[in-house]
C-alpha cells in the first residue's frame, strides 16, 4: 500500500486527529499509526524521553500478568477492556499458551481498535471482538457476544490495562469497577494498570506528571495521572497479590523483561486484585 494511501485509513477513521491506541502502538514500534498520531507521540516524548520505555513496561506487564492468571490462578476466560490495537503478544495467545482451552473477549469502542481487531485476530469459538464501552458495566456484561464465549457463573480474568487514566473523574472509574466485580464469580481477578501521580513523594517527577496530564488533555481531550490512594480504590474489597501496587516492572518481574527504567518509572503502576 502507498504512503498516501495507508495515511488516509480506512473508511470511517478520521487520521488528522490523534487517537490514544494509534499513539500507544507508535510508542511501541508499531505501524498503525499516522502523521496526527505520531506528532502526538513526539511532543510526550519531549517531556519524557522515555516515553517508548514505559509503553514497553506495560505491554511486559500485561505478558506477566495473564501468564500468572493462567498458569499459577487458572483463570481460563478473560475480558479485556480497552484492549487497544492488536500487536505481539495478545492476551489469547499467551492465555491459550499455557491452557488451550482458555477464552478472551476483548473490548472496545474505538473504531480504530475494532477495524484492525477484526482483521487480524482469530476470532473464533474462543476468541471474539466487541464493541461496547467501559463505562457500560451492564452492557458488557449482559452483551450476547460476550455471553457466548463467558461464563460468569466461573472466574474471570478482568484485565483494563492503560485505560483507567482516560476516564474523568465524572465517570467514577472505581464505581465502574465496582460494577462490574459485583458480578464476577468469586475467584476472579482485576489486573489494572494506570498512569501515576506520585505527588509530594516525588516532586520532579509529578512535575513531569502533570506536564504529560497537560498534554493529553489538550491534544486527546482525555488523560488523569492518578494518586496511589485513588488507584487503590480501584481494588477496595478485593485481595491484592504481591507486591500490591507498584511500578509496573516490579509486578513479578522476568528475566526476559526489556523496558528500561527512566522518569516514567513511577508514572506508571500496576496490580492485581483477587475476589474472595
Amino acid at each position: 500500500m502507498a504512503d498516501n494511501e495507508r495515511e488516509r485509513g480506512p473508511a470511517g477513521i478520521d487520521t488528522t486527529k490523534p487517537n490514544v491506541s494509534r499513539v500507544y502502538d507508535y510508542m511501541l514500534g508499531g505501524k498503525d499509526n499516522y502523521e496526527a498520531d505520531r506528532l502526538m507521540a513526539q511532543k510526550a516524548l519531549e517531556i519524557a524521553p522515555d516515553a517508548r520505555e514505559s509503553g514497553r513496561a506495560n505491554r511486559e506487564f500485561l505478558g506477566r500478568v495473564v501468564r500468572y492468571l493462567a498458569a499459577e490462578a487458572g483463570i481460563r476466560q478473560f475480558v479485556d477492556l480497552g484492549s487497544g490495537l492488536p500487536t505481539q503478544g495478545n492476551v489469547h495467545e499467551i492465555a491459550q499458551s499455557a491452557a488451550a482451552n482458555t477464552r478472551v473477549v476483548y473490548v472496545d469502542h474505538d473504531p480504530t481498535v475494532l477495524v484492525h481487531a477484526r482483521a487480524l485476530l482469530a476470532v473464533n469459538d474462543t476468541t471474539t471482538v466487541v464493541e461496547a464501552d467501559v463505562r457500560e458495566a451492564d452492557r458488557i456484561l449482559d452483551h450476547p457476544k460476550i455471553r457466548r464465549v463467558i461464563d460468569f457463573e466461573q472466574p474471570v480474568g478482568l484485565l483494563m490495562f492503560a485505560i483507567l487514566h482516560h476516564l474523568a473523574d465524572d465517570d467514577d472509574p472505581a464505581g465502574i469497577i465496582r460494577a462490574l466485580m459485583a458480578r464476577l464469580a468469586p475467584g476472579s481477578h482485576l489486573a489494572v494498570s494506570c498512569f501515576h501521580n506520585p505527588g509530594a513523594a516525588l516532586p520532579e517527577v509529578s512535575k513531569q506528571a502533570y506536564a504529560a496530564e497537560k498534554i493529553f488533555n489538550e491534544t486527546l481531550g482525555t488523560g488523569r495521572w492518578r494518586t496511589t490512594e485513588e488507584i487503590l480504590t480501584y481494588f477496595e474489597g478485593l485481595d491484592l497479590v504481591e507486591p500490591g501496587l507498584v511500578p509496573l516492572p516490579e509486578w513479578h518481574p522476568d528475566t526476559n523483561d526489556r523496558a528500561e527504567p527512566g522518569i516514567t518509572y513511577h508514572t506508571f503502576v500496576g496490580a492485581v486484585g483477587r475476589k474472595p
